[in-house]
């Protein structure tokens, strides 16, 4: 018993390790524009203070820099 208590762990983790690295790994392509960067829309409420830290980092090229596209877009009541 003890023998085959240690197959089916090994059989278990290795079950567990290949569905990890499936979720990990093979989710699917993210959208992409023609320069390569992923395309991310940002939906705020309002224009705020509130979102100044987010003004700043699209000012100042932060998201360029690191392959994001920004499509930012304020929120409107229905």
């Amino acid at each position: 018993m003890n023998k085959n208590f240690k197959i089916l762990s090994a059989l278990a983790l290795a079950g567990i390790t290949a569905i990890t690295s499936a979720f990990m790994f093979g989710c699917g392509k993210s959208k992409t524009s023609n320069k390569g960067n992923a395309i991310v829309r940002l939906n705020e409420v309002t224009r705020s203070v509130f979102y100044a830290p987010m003004y700043v980092a699209i000012s100042q090229g932060f998201f360029e820099q690191n392959g994001i596209d920004i499509d930012l877009q304020t929120g409107e009541p229905d």
